[in-house]
Order: C-alpha cells, then sequence, then structure tokens
C-alpha cells in the first residue's frame, strides 16, 4: 500500500504524460452538448465541435446518451468548490458510431458501432495491466484530487476537475482518449437504449454483485 501511495503521489504526477486537455475544437463546425451552468442549472448549447486531439483518440458521432444517477452530485454542484466550471461538457454514459481515428489506433476504425467507457484507462499502467482500470494512472492529473483523497482515480468523462476535466458525452460528438481501450464494438442486434448501458451501469452492477458475492 505504501508504495501504491508513493506512485500516485504529486511528484509522480509531474513525471506521467496525461492526455491532452481541454480537447482541441472546431473552428468552423458546431454540436450540441449540455453544459453545466451552476447549481441546478444545465441547459443545451451549441458549442464548437470536439476533434481528434491526440493520436490515440478516437471522435465518435453519438447516437445514445443517457443521465447516470451520479450526475446528480454535479446538477446539485456538492463537489468541492471549483470542482466545477461554467460552461463544463456533462454526461458519461453514451453509444455512437466512429467518425475517425488518431494515428496511433489500431483496433477501432470509422464506421464502427461502439459503447464508450465512462472511465478513461491508458491500457498499459500497472493498474491496467492488473485490470483494476478505475485506478489507472495516466488519465487523471488533478492534484486536487490527490490532496483531497491522497491519491487519484482514473479520470472520467464529464465528471468535474477532480476526475481529470474531461468533455463529457452528453453531446453530438465524443472525444476519446485512448480509443482502443475505451471503445467497445458493438453488435448491431442491440439498440441503443440497451448498448448504453455497457458505458457504466451494467458494469458497475456486475462489479457490485461480484463484490458482495451475490448468487
Amino acid at each position: 500500500m505504501k508504495q501504491q501511495f508513493k506512485d500516485r503521489s504529486t511528484d509522480a504526477t509531474e513525471n506521467i504524460q496525461f492526455p491532452t486537455l481541454p480537447a482541441k475544437r472546431s473552428e468552423t463546425e458546431k454540436m450540441k452538448a449540455v453544459e453545466w451552468l451552476g447549481t441546478k442549472s444545465v441547459r443545451v448549447s451549441e458549442v464548437p465541435k470536439v476533434e481528434i486531439t491526440d493520436p490515440q483518440d478516437v471522435l465518435v458521432k453519438i447516437t445514445g446518451t443517457t443521465i447516470c444517477g451520479s450526475d446528480l452530485h454535479l446538477y446539485h454542484n456538492l463537489f468541492p468548490s471549483g470542482s466545477m466550471h461554467k460552461h463544463d461538457i456533462l454526461g458519461h454514459e453514451a453509444v455512437g458510431i466512429v467518425e475517425s481515428v488518431g494515428h496511433q489506433v489500431k483496433n477501432i476504425q470509422p464506421g464502427d458501432r461502439v459503447a464508450i467507457s465512462f472511465d478513461i484507462c491508458c491500457g498499459q499502467c500497472q493498474y491496467c495491466q492488473r485490470e483494476e482500470y478505475s485506478l489507472c494512472d495516466r488519465t487523471n492529473p488533478s492534484k486536487e484530487m490527490e490532496a483531497f483523497y491522497g491519491s487519484r482515480s482514473a479520470g472520467i468523462f464529464g465528471y468535474s476537475h477532480l476526475l481529470g476535466g474531461y468533455e463529457g458525452i452528453q453531446a453530438e460528438y465524443a472525444r476519446v482518449p485512448y480509443g482502443d481501450h475505451n471503445c467497445l464494438k458493438l453488435s448491431g442486434k442491440l439498440p441503443d437504449e440497451v448498448a448504453v448501458l455497457l458505458s457504466d451501469v451494467a458494469c458497475t452492477a456486475w462489479h457490485g454483485n461480484e463484490l458482495a458475492k451475490v448468487g
């Protein structure tokens, strides 16, 4: 445990190359997205479209998204002061069609239908190698989270700057860092309203049942 916290210290954070934030935005194209404006204040706005920013990024045209119960923590502004910024895009559960990929992406292609993982992993760090993806050491640069909790979790789409400050995916387009690891190819037979459960809630529920040794 001591070694784990040492590896996840602020000194270690200084030497990690995290995904570029914020994402690159188009100068000409727009998209609709759900923005956080303050306590109990959100709206659908037209904003510059997100674009491929890093070589391992995937750009997804969203066809289905949903609201998570944990989004209520943001809606009611229950996170520590300064964790949310006005005009942050919300959302961490979505499915869609891949529009384009960075030149280092190997397994995802334009036209693939995918579910997007709510948490963002690199697929390479010691935690990812142990399949502890929510602890990924290379996707959440928040020193504030280290100060509050003593370590960092993985980054999460649209879930405050404590969790990385990533643009959320309650939007027409999503930029997905480390796309090979954070996009799950889908069968064409699964409707969006079922497939979107694979982004978060079905996986979280399964994990909870495993921890509780249900069945």
